[in-house]
């Protein structure tokens, strides 16, 4: 008798989505700020573009996590999600005024808002327990491949068109559309009919899902969500480089290595956490994070730098995908992507608060206080997880 095939067709078409969405992304990442500044954003008013932009997305997860719940569709989600993605590329260059402006930022990052919890939910309901960690992370695995190649286009192009930023928003749409294309191949295994709820499910509803959660679900969003506040984006850790004298091609480089050391280790990582448990691979990983952000600030070598980026890809790996799979590991089937919409909202929301702290803390102090200060917070919740997963069940 055959074994049931792990990465079925739609775990593979959902993972090669997310591959050509991010490429389209990550093309525009590295010089997203630059073009701001070009048509005439100041640093503060991209400040408030970006984090107004974010936090509205990242509401969004929850509510249409909810909603996906609710109405027992996916599809519908993610094609649609996947679709105002591509289309606020070019959106981008055709009006330069800044409300049009936040109106195509904000509809790239609702885009996510609308996709992500279905998709996640859609990707567990394709497999079983004992596969989640190979699931999601063979998914993060090709969605950051996307993120490395992205970038690599995006360095290629602009070494042969300097400055020709608008172009890149443009080709960015191909992808985009490569990305709607592949979302029309998904199929959705058949469910029991859902029975017609006759509440509304208003904008904040998902918020309610806390008081009915299970207290193992509880435990491990309040870990995650601690850890998320002392997790200050990424782009402080290229911030470090430049602050040691690398060039901004060495820096857009080493954001590539890192991204390809996270593809390429999610999918083993993943089959790992299969095997020794999912909660002891993402300690791990938390604690690498610890290890990188407590000396970021204080080397000053290109191999030192290389070392910590493939130990941050490593972090990565051992971490995005499986915080995942425990989530939908611990939630009810029926409430999925709520569940993983209402980690993901908050989990935005304090992403942003990590950045606007580690932003301040730099400002005011120097980068090594804002990478200690995290390092440290992280150390307290691998302190609070060892003591939480020693209570859980396996």
């Amino acid at each position: 008798m055959n074994k049931p095939r792990i990465l079925t067709r739609t775990i593979w078409i959902i993972s090669l989505v997310s591959l050509f969405n991010d490429i389209a992304s990550e093309m525009l990442y590295p010089v997203m700020p630059v073009y701001l500044r070009s048509i005439g954003f100041s640093i503060l008013l991209i400040g408030i573009l970006e984090g107004l932009a974010e936090a509205t997305a990242g509401l969004s997860k929850g509510y249409f996590g909810n909603l996906s719940d609710k109405l027992g569709k996916r599809i519908i989600f993610i094609r649609f999600g996947y679709t105002m993605n591509a289309i606020s590329k070019p959106l981008m260059v055709v009006l330069t005024y800044p409300w049009w402006i936040f109106i195509a930022r904000t509809l790239d990052k609702l885009g996510k808002g609308v996709r992500t919890s279905a998709r996640d939910a859609l990707l567990s309901d394709e497999t079983t327990t004992e596969h989640k960690g190979k699931v999601f992370g063979f998914h993060r695995g090709l969605d950051t491949l996307g993120a490395a190649i992205g970038p690599m286009l995006a360095l290629v192009f602009l070494v042969f068109f300097p400055g020709k930023y608008k172009w890149l928003f443009l080709i960015a749409f191909l992808p985009g559309l490569i990305t709607i294309a592949l979302t029309f191949f998904i199929r959705e295994k058949a469910k029991p009919e859902i029975v017609k709820v006759k509440e509304r499910v208003n904008f904040f509803s998902f918020l309610s899902y806390w008081k009915i959660s299970s207290p193992a679900y509880k435990q491990l969003v309040i870990g995650l969500l601690a850890f998320t506040l002392c997790n200050s984006s990424d782009v402080l850790l290229l911030l470090a480089l430049k602050f040691h004298g690398v060039s901004d091609t060495g820096m857009i480089g080493f954001y590539i290595f890192y991204n390809l050391v996270y593809a390429l280790f999610s999918y083993p990582l993943g089959a790992l956490a299969d095997k020794i448990g999912l909660k002891t691979v993402l300690f791990v990983g938390l604690a690498l994070f610890a290890v990188v952000y407590l000396l970021i600030g204080f080397v000053n070598s290109y191999v030192i730098f290389g070392i910590l980026f493939f130990i941050y890809g490593i972090y990565a790996s051992a971490t995005e995908g499986i915080s995942k799979a425990l989530i939908s590991n611990i939630a009810d089937k029926k409430e999925t992507a709520t569940a993983i919409g209402f980690f993901s909202g908050f989990s935005s929301i304090m992403a942003l608060l990590a950045s606007s702290i580690g932003g301040f803390l730099w400002f005011k102090f120097g980068p090594q206080y804002t990478f200690v200060f995290s390092g440290i917070g992280v150390i307290l919740v691998l302190g609070y997880f060892g003591f939480v997963f020693s209570k859980m069940k396996k």
